[in-house]
């Protein structure tokens, strides 16, 4: 399984030691953390989710929706249910 530190930082078209640089984490931490050899603590989840503006959540696979700030989420909400609405309708 492909960890969402590893999607993110593709995504991103960053390298492990780009994304080093920008975070304070070793590269052979980050590495390890994408082969799932170890798990990132807090402060490192914290660091990667602020650097990538998701949730600590969304990198524990404990939310699909990656974003981190309430008004986003908010406005994705709100999306959703004017499609709803839009749906039933017809």
């Amino acid at each position: 399984m492909q960890t969402r530190i590893k999607e993110l930082r593709e995504d991103s078209a960053l390298r492990q030691i780009d994304l080093a640089r920008v975070t304070g984490i070793d590269q052979r931490t980050i590495s390890n953390y994408e082969t799932e050899k170890t798990v990132p603590d807090a402060c490192a989840l914290v660091k990667i989710a602020d650097f990538f503006d998701v949730s600590v959540d969304y990198l524990l696979y404990r939310t699909s929706l990656n974003v981190s700030s309430e008004s986003k989420r908010h406005d994705i909400i709100s999306r959703i249910q004017y499609e709803l609405d839009e749906l039933k309708k017809f």
